[in-house]
């Protein structure tokens, strides 16, 4: 027994060192009051690892035992970042064989195989994640691999608009679905019934514009012109629909499907990050879906508004009221996110919180990873971003002052597509002085901080705080 009792405490020792390194790639520098995010960023780490299936992301072991591209993309883009490019690598190389000739992406990986239900969702998703991957890395070698993937993904995104470019489509009634990829079910909020959803379509034009930039870099010039044609005909006809649309429901904000003029902020999130259009979209209804998003959580939060549950998927628009430009909005949304943290050690969200915890209903997996990869993307948005419009990278635009004090905070080897980053914040007699290491490329639009754009590094500025 003594021996065995040995054996344990030398394989448990093991474990534990080799966790803290897969962990501990990236270090968040926290005040103690506020250590209760860096380690649910550690633990939702921890869970998308473990949920994983050899090279199969997932977001659950239990009801979602399969993978999804929607949430094996946006969760690989929370690995990138925090030093996992491995395991996206592999992911991606896995994914990819589902693909078929023509170019259909499956939205849905079993036992079984690609799943053929139509989710449009997908072919952009796929395209994104080649190019996530290579911006984190700049592994050409890779991208040159995937590009017969990359451009027949792109066939069929052409294929499925031109469904919707026919005279059909045309007339007054249908207008509003020229040039859209058709309806499909790939936002769980039409699975009853297909929708023309916005989300499908703001991925499709993420997906088209990272295709546009793959074949710039693999120097594919008839290639990109015929694709930068395609990006710019489904942009012009995305927008012109989303202006329909809402005029023919009578809204002011951006709808989730054409069909129903319906509120879904969480799903417009995808349109600012990792969409990147922000500047592109109609600013008085995208300030408008946001402004609405935040007076019905302040009600549901105070309890003005009764509710049952909700689905945390709702993180994203926190990462998506910092890049508004309304960091205190994003840390209540946190805030009060964090109280249905249950149980408590675990440091993790179920794919549905109910106001009543002992609710008999479905949650989903809990831990949930597609959920906790969305929480670590708006967490990491706080301390650093790629602003796509300009070309910079934006530090520090969501550290409340409550955070800085004698004790320096920051990030330690933050991964980006400029290259490892490291800062740290912190109060002196001076005012509040942040220091920014060497070891990142200077992006083409700089490095911002407080509306001060950083081009030499090392560097070490004052802040407006």
């Amino acid at each position: 027994m003594e021996e065995a009792s040995r054996l344990a405490e030398r394989e448990l020792a093991v474990a534990q060192t080799e966790w803290a390194s897969r962990l501990g790639r990236v270090a968040i520098h926290l005040p103690k009051h506020a250590s209760h995010i860096s380690r649910a960023i550690r633990s939702n780490l921890a869970y998308i690892l473990i949920n994983a299936d050899g090279a199969a992301i997932q977001p659950g072991s239990r009801s979602y035992d399969r993978s999804w591209i929607r949430d094996g993309s946006l969760t690989s883009a929370a690995l990138l970042r925090l030093g996992h490019a491995e395991e996206v690598r592999r992911f991606i190389d896995w994914y990819a064989r589902y693909q078929r000739p023509d170019g259909y992406v499956p939205c849905c990986v079993s036992p079984r195989g690609g799943d053929p239900v139509p989710e449009h969702d997908s072919h952009g998703q796929f395209i994104y994640l080649i190019k996530e991957y290579y911006d984190f890395t700049g592994d050409r070698a890779f991208l040159e691999r995937m590009w017969p993937n990359v451009a027949k993904a792109v066939e069929y995104i052409d294929l499925l608009r031109h469904q919707r470019m026919t005279d059909e489509y045309r007339t007054p009634e249908k207008r509003a679905f020229f040039g859209l990829v058709p309806e499909s079910i790939s936002h769980e909020g039409y699975s009853a019934k297909p929708m023309h959803s916005y989300w499908d379509d703001f991925f499709i034009l993420t997906g088209l514009k990272d295709a546009v930039e793959v074949a710039r870099i693999l120097g594919h010039g008839d290639d990109q012109a015929k694709m930068a044609a395609i990006r710019d005909e489904f942009r012009r006809d995305l927008y012109a629909s989303i202006d329909r649309a809402m005029a023919n429901h009578k809204i002011d904000f951006i709808p989730g499907s054409v069909e129903l003029g319906d509120f879904d902020a969480t799903s417009t999130t995808t349109a600012v990050n990792p969409g990147g259009e922000r500047a592109n979209m109609p600013q008085a209804a995208l300030q408008r879906t946001f402004e609405r998003y935040w007076e019905e959580f302040v009600a549901r939060r105070d309890g003005r508004k009764e509710w049952e549950g909700y689905t945390p998927y709702e993180w994203r628009t926190v990462g998506t009221f910092v890049r508004l430009g309304h960091p205190d909005r994003a840390h209540a949304i946190l805030d009060w996110f964090f109280t249905h943290v249950r149980p408590p050690e675990w440091n993790h969200w179920a794919e549905v919180v109910f106001n009543d915890p002992l609710s008999p209903k479905f949650i989903g997996d809990m831990p949930h990873t597609w959920v906790g990869s969305d929480f670590i993307r708006s967490v990491i948005d706080m301390f650093a971003y790629e602003r796509e419009e300009d070309q910079s990278l934006v530090l520090a635009a969501a550290i409340p002052p409550s955070w800085i004090t004698s004790e320096p905070i920051g990030v330690e080897m933050l991964r980006t597509p400029y290259g490892p980053l490291t800062w740290s914040m912190q109060r002196d007699s001076g005012g509040v002085v942040m220091r920014i290491e060497k070891g990142i490329a200077i992006p083409p639009g700089g490095i911002v901080v407080d509306d001060q754009t950083i081009r030499t590094l090392p560097a070490e500025v004052r802040l407006k705080r």
